[in-house]
């Protein structure tokens, strides 16, 4: 392979990135398609071998699949069964009456802080905009002041916290603790959502009008539903499982039994399957589903998730091919020339490639690849902070060629306008504050 310079190494990379942005945004090209030849871009353009280029691909569609797919499945089939159930809406209905209408903006970031950790964004949103909406027409409140609240806490849990797909794949490729990024996510990841979110609405509400959206509420009003206590079981079961098996390695010695107990209870993959099958039983029963129904629901809700599977991969398979390639070593060196601190580095990549290709899941996915090299050269950084850092990159600036904007705009009832002077303003806001806090807890850890 001829040598080629770090400064082309560069070039090429951002022009690879440049053509995945084309082939997503503008040719509508298939995100998979797009990234194998993005990747093959950049190995011819380093040298590598055809064959060469292809091996690095799929040993990094492999490895990267290889440690996240079963959890993102199974996260996937608990969110399914959670909206199937209708245990999400009893939550909002338990929620709603707890707090009351004076305080409907402490309602809505408790069910979004809730239902957005098991559930995806767009299930999250779908789920509690009708909430959302009722909860304007009781408090007679401007919509937006309950609205950006909701995405904000909602983009925060999914962009930051397992089983979401993009923190479970840095927290794989970086050799993060699970329950320690759980933590340390509602750390720093609520006062930078109530920053881009509550804080933000107050500010915007008296200056834009936005109406609010007629909105059906999900769901058979006349099937039986999951009690509330049930329904907290399963939510909080694998939570309780992932934090003790990180409470177990403060306080065990490395060989004790109680550590290999609770770390296999608590690893990701054996805590979301104990969660699944309680929430089998239990909505199951609550719900009066039989078992085809139950199956069924599993199922479409791994379908459902192919793409995003097939995509997550697709990211490890570009950035292993960035990495043989020499592009990581380039911006190890770029950064090493800049001096910037590693967590301002990361969350610098995460950024660049999320502005580009409008994917959080991308942009994570990607960037915790080339990171890896930069955390085997200095040993003593925080790789959970560095898991929170790329997924604030990972939110940063969502446009018109991410398909959560459009989410928001269709859901909200926004014009493509007001979406860029409210989520995506959110979205930047979160990102910098959450930078900010994640620096400042560095600090301390």
């Amino acid at each position: 392979m001829n040598e080629v310079s770090p400064a082309s190494l560069l070039l090429l990379a951002l022009g690879a990135i440049a053509v995945l942005v084309a082939l997503v945004t503008w040719l509508k090209v298939n995100a998979f398609i797009a990234l194998l030849l993005a990747s093959l871009i950049v190995g011819f353009g380093a040298g590598l071998p055809g064959l060469t280029a292809l091996k690095a691909f799929q040993d990094g569609v492999g490895a990267t699949l290889g440690g996240i797919a079963a959890v993102i499945a199974l996260g996937a089939m608990l969110g399914k069964l959670l909206a199937e159930s209708g245990g999400a809406e009893v939550l909002a209905a338990r929620f709603s009456a707890f707090f009351g209408p004076s305080r409907a903006v402490a309602c809505v970031i408790a069910l979004a802080l809730v239902v957005g950790l098991v559930t995806w964004f767009s299930v999250g949103l779908l789920l509690l905009l009708p909430v959302v909406i009722s909860l304007t027409h009781e408090t007679r409140r401007p919509f937006l002041l309950l609205a950006l609240p909701l995405v904000a806490f909602l983009s925060v849990m999914h962009g930051l916290t397992p089983p979401h797909p993009g923190p479970v794949v840095a927290i794989d490729a970086l050799g993060a603790n699970t329950g320690q990024v759980l933590v340390l996510a509602f750390v720093v990841g609520v006062p930078a959502a109530w920053l881009g979110g509550p804080l933000l609405a107050r500010w915007l509400a008296p200056r834009l009008v936005i109406a609010t959206p007629a909105w059906a509420a999900p769901g058979n009003p006349a099937r039986p539903r999951p009690g509330l206590g049930g329904t907290a079981f399963v939510i909080v079961l694998p939570i309780a499982l992932m934090l003790a098996a990180s409470a177990a390695e403060l306080v065990f010695p490395p060989k004790h039994d109680a550590r290999a107990v609770l770390g296999f209870a608590g690893h990701p993959v054996t805590a979301l399957t104990l969660a699944v099958i309680a929430a089998l039983v239990v909505f199951g029963r609550a719900a009066k589903f039989t078992r085809a129904q139950l199956l069924a629901f599993t199922e479409q809700s791994v379908a459902g998730i192919g793409m995003t599977l097939l995509v997550v991969g697709a990211g490890g398979g570009f950035a292993r091919v960035l990495r043989e390639a020499g592009v990581a070593g380039a911006l190890g060196s770029l950064a090493g020339g800049l001096q910037l601190p590693p967590l301002i580095y990361g969350w610098l990549v995460a950024a660049f490639i999320r502005v580009a290709t409008g994917s959080a899941t991308v942009a994570i996915t990607t960037a915790a690849g080339l990171i890896v090299p930069i955390l085997a050269a200095q040993p003593e950084i925080n790789r959970e902070l560095m898991v929170l850092s790329l997924g604030f990159g990972s939110l940063v600036l969502s446009h018109l060629n991410d398909g959560g904007f459009w989410i928001v705009k269709d859901c909200l009832g926004l014009t493509v306008g007001q979406t860029l002077r409210t989520w995506t303003i959110t979205e930047t806001i979160i990102s910098v504050a959450g930078l900010g806090f994640t620096l400042l807890l560095s600090l301390f850890l």
